[in-house]
């Protein structure tokens, strides 16, 4: 649930300073021998492959878990590529799995004014952090805090004079640019409108459970996709000793939240109130009960990273990522309970084979070293690649740039390349340089509401100072043939995170194919080069850019 981008219209781009200097490279030109290693039957391969049942939906910690790990290495391995990881092409991330189940199907909120009966999976998901058995929060307070954000750079605190320890808070998804341009960043979400950010603050004001109320349109995602996500065990990474965490962590539908605001304290206007400077956060008037059964495993899955050492500046490294896991066995659709996970994101794996194929058939060998990271647990909150910025292999200092492949536009080629998070990183004039050659145009992703930029595994590297860049195709398709490329949209929609994602008649390569090879061509260009990219002067990145760059 964390790519919300739709599969017809996923799209990122990226580009910064480029090195005039560059001596082996023709900057202007292609390397046509790279380029024609790209080949569509390898690539329809592994993606039948790793998407097939036979991975069972490649969820960490299972069967699928260790069939694909294994299928990447083999495939690193035949490719030439060496370790990346010291002698191993593993690097292990120690997780903890926690299946959390209410005791109850049926959630009550009860006030002077009534009750609400809310239904487990209908109405409600609920999960816990903690790692003990049985977690009880008895006779909790609600307390509606708005979008439950502190953003003292925007002047804005949702938990201004108020005390939630112990108590239950309830706060909507996104964050106040949505409803008001002048506020945030207008209506490019920041990380404030995350739903893990918010899990987050509630847990530094002391707050025992967290209500997000879901909203299709600020979520940007629909209750299928919190339905599938929050059902069923979640993954952590090992919480540190002394880690603040609440006891529950929990999402509603729009008409329980409705049916809770009506038997509260609070005015009729108070989400309207919650979208505007100045709100105070309030006692609903409403209490609760929640009783969670956990089961607990700690075990480790792993990152799959592989290297193909440059021959110059072997120290400096180009990342590409692409994670391997997805969702697994769920709820069955029409009798079919694996999520295979075609697009997402089987399809950036294979990709990543694609681009190591190229280099290996460059002309001249990359200056830099190039990194092949297959990461896991993207699914559960982009764990695996968080483990990989807290516990780098390759200096952070002497990462040049992280180049993230989540989910291809499989309905056809396009004229249009997209970047999500346009404006953030130097990267994004890379992209420019490399769209240009392939007679290809930069825009924005479109949506910025929908908080792409923090969505995906590049943003772990944005978050320790290293530029990412999130891009693919975008509009402007390039089929004249608008019959039929009606029908591949019409049967690829809907299929994000759904047991539809699957590999079918309906793929056209063609899209798919010219990103792989723009992915290449921008790598390419950063390893030949000395400089090392940076973020935007407008970024909220920059300062941790600047420090990185000044070690």
């Amino acid at each position: 649930m964390h790519k919300t981008l739709t599969y017809a219209a996923l799209a990122f781009i990226s580009f910064a300073s480029c090195d005039r200097s560059a001596q082996k490279h023709d900057t202007e030109g292609l390397d046509s021998a790279a380029l024609s290693a790209i080949s569509e039957d390898s690539y329809r391969a592994h993606v039948a492959k790793l998407s097939s049942d036979e991975f069972l939906g490649r969820k960490p910690f299972t069967k699928g878990d260790t069939l694909a790990v294994n299928y990447i290495e083999e495939q690193f391995k035949a490719l030439g590529l060496e370790p990346g990881n010291g002698d191993s092409y593993f690097q292990e991330v120690p997780m903890v799995q926690i299946d959390a189940k209410p005791t109850s199907d049926t959630w009550t909120f009860s006030s002077a004014k009534g009750s609400v009966n809310a239904k487990y999976l209908d109405d409600f998901v609920v999960t816990s952090p903690q790692l003990s058995s049985d977690v009880q929060v008895k006779d909790s307070e609600l307390v509606f805090v708005g979008f439950g954000i502190v953003a003292p750079e925007f002047d804005w605190n949702d938990y201004a004079d108020i005390d939630v320890k112990g108590k239950t808070v309830v706060a909507m998804v996104s964050d106040p640019g949505r409803y008001d341009k002048n506020l945030f960043k207008a209506d490019t979400m920041t990380y404030y409108g995350r739903w893990n950010y918010k899990y987050e603050e509630a847990a530094r004001q002391g707050a025992a459970g967290v209500i997000l109320i879901h909203e299709t349109e600020a979520a940007s995602y629909g209750w299928n996709v919190v339905r599938s996500g929050w059902s069923g065990p979640q993954l952590s990474l090992v919480p540190e000793e002394g880690a603040k965490n609440v006891d529950f962590q929990s999402w509603i539908t729009t008409p329980i939240a409705n049916q809770l605001f009506a038997i509260s304290d609070l005015d009729a206007d108070a989400l309207e109130s919650a979208k505007k400077p100045g709100f105070k956060p309030k006692a609903m008037g409403i209490r609760t009960s929640m009783s969670l059964k956990n089961q607990t495993r700690k075990s480790a899955s792993n990152n799959v990273i592989a290297k193909l050492k440059g021959s110059k500046r072997p120290e400096e490294v180009v990342i590409y990522t692409a994670h391997w896991d997805h969702l697994g066995v769920g709820e069955a659709e029409n009798g079919d309970a694996i999520f295979n996970g075609a697009i997402d994101n089987a399809a950036g794996v294979s990709a990543l084979f694609e681009i190591a194929k190229a280099f290996q058939a460059a002309k001249v060998r990359p200056e830099r070293s190039i990194v092949f990271l297959a990461v896991t647990a993207e699914e559960e909150g982009l764990l695996g690649s968080q483990y990989y910025t807290e516990h780098p292999i390759y200096p952070l200092d002497k990462t040049v740039g992280n180049l993230n492949m989540d989910a291809f536009n499989a309905v056809g080629a396009t004229k249009v390349v997209s970047i999500v998070g346009r404006g953030q990183t130097e990267l994004e004039d890379y992209v420019e340089k490399s769209a240009k050659k392939f007679d290809r145009i930069v825009m924005d992703s479109g949506s910025p509401s929908s908080g792409g930029f923090y969505r995906s595994d590049h943003f772990n590297f944005v978050k320790v100072g290293v530029p990412g860049l999130f891009m693919g195709s975008g509009g402007d398709y390039l089929d004249a043939d608008t019959v039929a490329l009606n029908k591949r949209k019409e049967a690829l929609a809907g299929t994000y995170h759904t047991v539809r994602d699957e590999l079918n008649e309906h793929w056209d390569f063609t899209g798919i194919l010219a990103d792989i090879r723009l992915f290449f061509d921008i790598g390419y260009t950063l390893s030949m080069e000395s400089t090392f990219p940076n973020f935007k002067s407008k970024s909220e990145f920059k300062e941790l850019g600047d420090k990185r760059l000044s070690k």
